[in-house]
């Protein structure tokens, strides 16, 4: 177990120091004292020489585990420097949940190489999990769940218990089904050890555990856990037949996944990039977001443009100008990371989504009206003109209500036309700000200044 006390930029710095000084003994110190996920972490954040040495440092039974816990793009540059015996050998320990997330990365030799290597049960297993949709249910279930009948006694599980020796890791109930392997409850192990063994397994199973559809997206399947405190949960068919258990362990990953993809859609990103790529790669996925971005700001500078004559001849509102957008740009992004937090965690339906708009403008209205009297304060003893003053202030609490709505329509819009809020949401906000922002302040002044 590492030193909890030490910090990753600690570790970073002696490994570099270690690496640079081809002091490897140390470099495995270092890696011997660490788990598959810590040292994960570290190849992620190390340049792409760095991370290669420190790879070939980490120990052989581990390659596997430490491949699961990285990016994609990261284990693709791993996967390259491994030569097929290696990758057998590191993913030949991997049980079939955790191969399959890994496996479409595989070199398709290797990847023939090990379904062939496999026996009929495990490579059925294998073939069945990929199957399913990439962030579904199935993809996320373990397939060594143990399940007992409803019509046995507690006795009759003990023994069949004591017969398998061990029990798979994150075991905290057994599944119970019918004599056709319908699920129909669960067996907390406490209850097993605490009752009396000629009770019947029916008298003690929870029965009002509904079981989770294997075509449930992962998402889904994360608000259940965090909703309903579960640590594992049963996963099922259509018709109710248990195919396996989704355990806590791997909704942790799922929820860091999700708020990763969050975070980096919000600037066009690409939640798998990884921080030390090569400069080209990395300069092509950001260009198409700057290309779009680069269209909206014509659009902004088009509206601009349409009042070149106000500009001429006031120059205040050149100078006032940037105020109005950026002003409603600020109060539409809190309103739309609401708006796009609110969604993803299910608490924004058709029901609610007007009581909400309702709301938005609310708050935006005071705060309008409250910043655009001190702004046109400000904006008269600047340039001692009223009529500037009650333009400016007009033009702002136009945006800012503008800001609201579109606040809350856009990611409504983009959700149901299966496009993702967070991914382009703020690119359109920002264009309707800035527009609304320039033309009604413009606009305004060009009606009653000139």
């Amino acid at each position: 177990m590492a030193d909890t006390t030490e910090t990753l930029e600690d570790r970073l710095s002696r490994i570099h120091r270690a690496l640079s000084d081809e002091q490897f003994d140390a470099v495995d110190d270092v890696l011997g004292d660490l788990e598959p996920a810590e040292i994960a972490l570290l190849l992620e954040s190390l340049p792409p020489a760095a991370r290669i040495q420190l790879w070939e440092r980490v120990p052989g039974e581990v390659d596997g585990e430490v491949l699961l816990h990285v990016h994609d793009e990261v284990r693709s540059t791993l996967l390259d420097d491994m030569d097929h015996a290696e990758i057998v050998a590191a993913t030949s320990s991997l049980d079939t949940t955790d191969l399959a997330e890994i496996f479409e990365d595989l070199p398709q030799q290797v990847a023939e190489d090990m379904l062939r290597s496999m026996d009929e049960l495990q490579r059925n297993r294998l073939q069945e999990t990929l199957s399913f949709e990439e962030d579904s249910a199935g993809r996320l279930m373990r397939t060594d769940t143990i399940a007992v009948r409803a019509d046995v006694s507690l006795e009759t599980v003990r023994r069949f218990l004591r017969w398998k020796e061990t029990v798979p890791d994150n075991t905290h109930s057994l599944m119970v089904v019918d004599r056709n392997g319908f699920f129909v409850g669960v067996l907390p192990l406490a209850r097993l050890v605490s009752n009396d063994p000629e009770m019947a397994v029916a008298d003690l199973m929870d029965d009002e555990v509904d079981g989770i559809q294997v075509t449930m997206h992962s998402r889904e399947v994360a608000t259940l856990f965090q909703t309903h405190d579960l640590v594992s949960a049963p996963v099922v068919d259509e018709a109710g037949l248990l195919l396996g258990r989704i355990v806590i362990d791997d909704i942790v990953d799922v929820i860091r996944e999700n708020s990763e993809q969050a975070l980096m859609n919000m600037a066009g990103l690409d939640e798998e990039e990884d921080l030390f790529a090569p400069v080209m790669p990395s300069a092509k996925r950001r260009a198409v977001w700057l290309g779009i971005n680069l269209l909206t700001a014509f659009l902004a500078a088009w509206v601009i443009g349409r009042f070149e004559d106000a500009l001429d001849k006031i120059v205040a509102l050149a100078v006032l100008m940037p105020i109005v957008a950026s002003m409603g740009g600020i109060a539409g992004s809190q309103t739309l990371t609401l708006a796009i937090r609110g969604l993803a965690l299910g608490q924004i339906s058709r029901t609610n989504s007007s009581w909400l708009l309702r709301k938005e403008i609310g708050i935006a209205a005071l705060n309008g009206v409250l910043w655009s009297l001190v702004v046109a304060v400000l904006a008269v003893l600047w340039f001692g003109s009223i009529g500037i003053g009650i333009i400016i202030a007009t033009a702002l609490v136009i945006n800012m209500l503008a800001a609201g709505v579109a606040g809350i329509i856009i990611p409504l819009m983009l959700k149901r036309s299966g496009i993702d809020p967070a991914l382009s949401g703020s690119v359109i906000l920002t264009t309707v700000t800035d527009v609304v922002g320039f033309m009604a302040f413009l606009g305004l002044a060009t009606l009653f200044l000139l």
